[in-house]
Parts: structure tokens; C-alpha cells; sequence
């Protein structure tokens, strides 16, 4: 993985913690059901982001390394699980 990604990844991974943290809180506390539903919303967008970067990574080191050692079937075949795993959201 590379490095400025991997710090990146951390970073949002631990705000995605905090934000997950707030949540438990606001059930905790009983905070208004609409209030809650906006932080369940933030803390998807959050997720989002962190697979876009793993993605990102993915492609960018180990697919173009099957690539480039001949290994088209293996990457293909990862890249469409993803996208298959993606649609069933």
C-alpha cells in the first residue's frame, strides 16, 4: 500500500470511528431520530470515501502489477467481484 495512502486512510478511518462513537451517544441519549439518521448518513459518505481510496490503491499497485506480469484473468476477475459486491447495495 502505498504510504501517503495508507496515512490518509488512517486519518479518515479514525474520524469514521469518532463519528460512529457520536452515534452511540446520540441512541444513548435518545437525540432526535432525524438528527441521528443525518450522522448514519455522514458516517456512510465516510465509508464511501475510504473504499474509493482502497480502490484507488488497489488498481494502482497490485492490478497494474498482475497486469504487468501477465495475470489479466486474476485482476479482471477482482475488479468484477468488486463491481458485482458494489451493485448489490
Amino acid at each position: 500500500m502505498k504510504q501517503d495512502n495508507k496515512k490518509s486512510l488512517i486519518r479518515r478511518l479514525k474520524i469514521v470511528e469518532g463519528q460512529v462513537k457520536a452515534l452511540q451517544r446520540q441512541v444513548d441519549e435518545e437525540v432526535y431520530c432525524v438528527d441521528i439518521i443525518h450522522q448514519t448518513m455522514a458516517v456512510k459518505n465516510a465509508l464511501s470515501g475510504v473504499e474509493d481510496l482502497l480502490l484507488e490503491n488497489h488498481l494502482s499497485t497490485h492490478v497494474a502489477e498482475q497486469m504487468k506480469n501477465g495475470d489479466v484473468t486474476k485482476a479482471t476477475k477482482e475488479i468484477m467481484d468488486i463491481y458485482r459486491l458494489s451493485r448489490k447495495k
